[in-house]
């Protein structure tokens, strides 16, 4: 399928047009969008050890400003995606570009007061959520109509631009936090001084979506009963692995050995969010050499490596060794990287050119029911050790393993997307 970009399906200045034939790379522009808004998203990571030691906040304070990100992210992806399907994707990219800079702008006044780092918390998740749904269907439609080349390498476009911000963002603030005089602020300028200058390329860009002011923002999700029976028993239960994956490297396995690493525990905890992100990029090769059209060669990847990293995990919390949790971190990194590159190749096979935006937030919605894992493994590991919990969380990715690929072999991907277009998903 493909989404030709001419004079009916956007109204771009000239400069924009040459901007879009200069060898296929108008994506970029939209993947440093989402990087910019990734940064913003992950910075907060390796700093929650910076608000115990500077402002005093109490540990479950800060646990909860973490997951506050989620209860403003969910409903970001689940309105920005109709929306960008609705309006197109760049009237809702840029305003999500200027919420995610004005985000960071709230929680530098945590030192006025703990309830700013709440709402800068909570917006940055809302404007993370309509980030990812409209740029990911944005850089997938430029991919398509601008180099001719598949979904499936936009797919790891938009991987590589989430993965990427999610990488540096947290790496940058941590050595800020770590030696700038005034950290609670200082942290976080990177980031406001990144989303601002992303947002003149991003206006730039072409729009590859009309505006269809008919569509419909809120209606039941029909898909045909093929690719129905997909996205449910394969995709949604890929999903939660996504960031699963990557909360419990991020999150979990650090805290197992900060009490061995006195003042280098921040740091510790920067680079091993900047490893575990740099995994998902790096993986990428691999996810494009074991894609296969008809067979879930990388769904069982994907989650094998899941399971891998849940064991070295394991290993981990019995033997406390920060070099140990450095390779599990490493190793989970790698699955997140090919689970997000699975679930968006499998969204983007399924989805249509007006409700790309809305299916692929749907995915991304269930990927960050993943986020909830550190607080379950936290919330158990009071009556089971550590070890024993990460490895019936290793049982657990197996059993999804088994499900997802028994199920995606017995529905091959390639009738799904000769139906597909004969059915609209919404109206």
């Amino acid at each position: 399928m493909s989404y030709p970009i001419s004079p009916t399906s956007h109204e771009a200045p000239r400069g924009e047009a040459r901007f879009s034939d200069a060898g296929g790379r108008a994506w970029l522009a939209i993947a440093l969008g989402v990087a910019a808004v990734g940064w913003g998203a992950n910075q907060f990571a390796p700093l929650l050890l910076m608000y115990r030691s500077e402002l005093g906040v109490p540990t479950t304070t800060v646990e909860a400003t973490y997951a506050l990100y989620a209860v403003g992210l969910i409903p970001g992806l689940l309105l920005g995606g109709p929306f960008s399907d609705r309006y197109g994707r760049r009237r809702v990219l840029v305003p999500a570009l200027v919420i995610s800079a004005l985000a960071s702008g709230l929680l530098m006044l945590a030192e006025s007061g703990i309830g700013w780092l709440f709402v800068g918390r909570l917006v940055a998740g809302a404007a993370s959520g309509a980030a990812f749904s409209s740029g990911t269907a944005w850089i997938k439609e430029l991919t398509v109509s601008g180099s001719g080349r598949d979904e499936h390498t936009g797919a790891r476009r938009a991987t590589i631009g989430m993965t990427t911000g999610f990488a540096v963002g947290p790496l940058i603030a941590g050595l800020l936090a770590q030696a700038a005089p005034d950290p609670v602020v200082i942290s976080y300028v990177p980031h406001v001084v990144l989303t601002l200058a992303a947002v003149p390329f991003v206006l730039r860009t072409p729009e590859t979506h009309t505006a269809n002011g008919d569509a419909p923002l809120w209606s039941r999700l029909r898909l045909p009963e093929e690719s129905s029976r997909r996205f449910w028993t394969v995709v949604a239960p890929l999903a939660p692995w996504v960031f699963a994956a990557s909360a419990i490297a991020l999150a979990h396995l650090p805290g197992l050995v900060l009490d061995r690493l006195g003042d280098n525990a921040l740091m510790f905890s920067a680079v091993v969010t900047m490893l575990t992100m740099v995994a998902g990029i790096a993986v990428q090769p691999l996810a494009r050499r074991v894609s296969h059209p008809d067979k879930p060669y990388l769904i069982a990847t994907a989650l094998g490596i899941v399971v891998g990293g849940l064991v070295l995990g394991a290993v981990a919390a019995a033997d406390a060794h920060w070099w140990i949790v450095a390779v599990a971190a490493l190793v989970l990194g790698a699955g997140y990287g090919c689970c997000l590159v699975c679930g968006l190749m499998e969204v983007q096979r399924l989805a249509g050119t007006e409700n790309l935006g809305r299916l692929t937030a749907i995915f991304q919605a269930f990927a960050y029911l993943g986020f909830g894992a550190p607080y379950l493994l936290a919330l158990i590991e009071h009556a089971v050790p550590p070890s024993k919990l990460l490895l019936l969380a290793a049982v657990l990715a197996v059993l999804t393993l088994a499900w997802t690929t028994y199920q995606a072999s017995q529905q091959p991907r390639s009738g799904e997307t000769a139906c597909k277009g004969r059915f609209p998903f919404g109206g």
